[in-house]
């Protein structure tokens, strides 16, 4: 097959774009968002995107990327070394310094000083947010805290922005937000609505409080309570014209037992293994009528058996407008796709809904949905749309997962089937190009060892998650990240429920001269980039199955029986060069 001459002489991922500037991946998610004129992916596929690189080095020299950001990285490095793995304190520290709010824990002077620099120079509300979003990055990287990712917020954002007939929204003006589990307050204080006074509560104290300094940074009217929504809701008379949550899933005590006669279980009291579906209707007992909840619900809830009754109800009174299903890579926790629910509580004189609209977005790039990247803000092609009337869902199962019955759309199989298969054929190439071949070393390397964390509070590494960073020219970035993957670092920073969670005091990594980093380096980064090249192949390999299977059995495809043995073409393409 001849070669693409259009196509670039390199290209980069966005993690390598990260590299070049000096940043992390979510700060080029947001120039992808924020900036209209970064360059469009020039290959790859939707979900590993790849940039021309002397475009993307175009573009950071006009925009003077990784050099306007080292003021922040030098802060971020001094709220790393006073708080350690405590981000959320260390947020917490920067808001009351930023607004002359009295905390428990306030910065030390070097955190001072560099943020005292930073605000000369910057919007105090753009730099806390640039912090929140360093802070969520890292939390995910990490398996702290589960935060609720910018990519998530920028879909629930789309969905909650103006009316469209894919949420099934109404036309009333959004005077009030209210989010039940709030933490640093991403969902409550959507871009998209502006203007409305916004209600949150949050158990945790310390994220309140961050939620509370990014309302205030920002100029939104909030008010903000601590506590447990489901066990002592803070606002028991408000109806909210928009009600958002991103609810803990998975919460077995979450209060049942006392809470059996509560009004606000109008659909029936929620199974003790459904702690989600307290929150569903929580959120939707807070709904005002004409206004809508958005709930974002691990794909389980859609199909689990001690749901059933609960779903049937709100399918049966027209109380769900909308399920989304999402792709995976949105959550901080985990890995795993997740749903976005939408109800709409029915308002006097307006007619009964005749159908669910079934959205399944399970396959776009998570870092597109809402930028006008991917799945342009978040408008669905006809293809991935299913409207379902009630009585198709209210079977034995009452299966609330989009799945189900938006039906994958295929233009042309043998085409789509041949790009998929050429895919893979290269993609092999490419992996076995990538896997370095490693001789046989001697068992062991007689090298003293350094500790991370010496090298932290050295200054020589700045440590952002799981993924340090060298400081210094007499350190390689590849090499450390490599040696943290160790077997023996691995044991270190695996916690008892069996977590991966850098312990940076523990980790260690053999002294080298730079030119032997540099040789471990080079080998880390292909292993780096077989193991992500990896993952898409596994991918592509899922599509071009499932295409295979679909299109064989719907008579699109022809078994490799049916090819001409004279010709090597298949009868299909025969009658087509006829």
């Amino acid at each position: 097959m001849a070669a693409d001459e259009s196509a670039p002489a390199a290209v980069v991922t966005a993690a390598e774009i990260a590299r070049l500037a000096g940043v992390t991946r979510a700060a080029v998610s947001n120039w992808r968002r924020r900036h209209p004129d970064f360059p469009r992916p020039a290959a790859g596929t939707a979900t590993s995107a790849l940039f021309a690189l002397t475009e993307v080095q175009e573009w950071l020299d006009r925009q003077g990327k990784g050099r306007e950001t080292s003021a922040e990285v030098d802060l971020w490095h001094e709220l790393r070394a006073q708080y350690g793995d405590d981000l959320l304190t260390a947020l917490g520290a920067v808001g009351a310094r930023l607004l002359g709010t009295a905390v428990e824990q306030p910065l030390a002077e070097p955190a001072a000083a560099a943020l005292t620099a930073l605000t000369a120079e910057r919007d105090a509300h753009a730099l806390y947010a640039d912090l929140v979003e360093r802070c969520i990055a890292s939390t995910t990287r990490s398996g702290g805290e589960p935060m609720t990712t910018l990519a998530l917020e920028r879909i629930v954002a789309a969905f909650a922005g103006p009316a469209d007939d894919a949420a099934g929204a109404s036309d009333r003006t959004i005077g009030t937000v209210y989010d039940p589990a709030c933490g640093i307050g991403t969902l409550l204080l959507l871009t998209a609505v502006r203007g409305a006074h916004r209600y949150g509560q949050e158990l945790n104290p310390a994220t309140a409080a961050i939620a509370e300094f990014r309302a205030r940074l920002d100029g939104r009217t909030a008010t903000l309570a601590c506590g447990d929504s489901l066990r002592k809701d803070a606002f028991p008379d408000l109806r909210a014209d928009l009600v958002v949550c991103d609810p803990p899933v998975g919460v077995a005590d979450w209060g049942r037992d006392d809470l059996l006669l509560d009004p606000r279980w109008e659909l029936g009291v929620p199974p003790r293994s459904e702690s989600e579906l307290a929150w569903v209707q929580h959120c939707y007992a807070h709904t005002a009528p004409g206004g809508r909840a958005l709930l974002v619900l691990p794909s389980s809830v859609a199909y689990r058996k001690a749901g059933r009754r609960i779903r049937a109800e709100l399918v049966r009174r027209g109380l769900l407008a909308s399920v989304v299903a999402l792709p995976p890579g949105l959550m901080s926790s985990h890995s795993q796709p997740v749903h976005l629910w939408i109800l709409q509580r029915p308002a006097q004189g307006h007619p009964t809904p005749t159908h669910i609209r079934m959205i399944d977005l399970s396959t776009a790039d998570p870092d597109g949905i809402g930028t006008g990247i991917g799945v342009k803000d978040c408008a669905p092609t006809p293809e991935q749309i299913a409207d379902v009337p009630p009585v198709d869902i209210l079977d034995d199962d009452v299966d609330l997962s989009p799945g189900r019955y938006v039906t994958p759309h295929h233009g042309d199989y043998p085409v789509e089937y041949a790009a998929l298969r050429d895919r893979i054929q290269g993609l092999a190439r490419d992996l076995l190009d990538l896997l370095p071949e490693l001789p046989a070393g001697p068992g062991r390397i007689e090298a003293a060892p350094m500790g991370v964390g010496d090298l932290v509070r050295g200054g020589l590494v700045d440590l952002d998650g799981t993924e340090p960073t060298s400081r210094t020219d007499q350190l390689d970035t590849d090499y450390l990240r490599g040696f943290l993957r160790s077997a023996a670092n691995a044991r270190r920073s695996t916690t008892a429920s069996g977590t991966l969670r850098l312990n940076a005091s523990g980790a260690q990594v053999p002294q080298m001269d730079i030119g032997r980093q540099r040789e471990y380096g080079e080998a880390f980064r292909r292993l780096a980039a077989f193991e992500e090249l990896l993952r898409e192949a596994a991918a592509i390999g899922d599509r071009v199955g499932a295409l295979a299977y679909d299109g064989l059995t719907k008579g699109a495809l022809l078994p490799p029986s049916a090819i001409s043995a004279s010709s090597g073409k298949s009868e299909s393409q025969e009658a087509k060069d006829q």
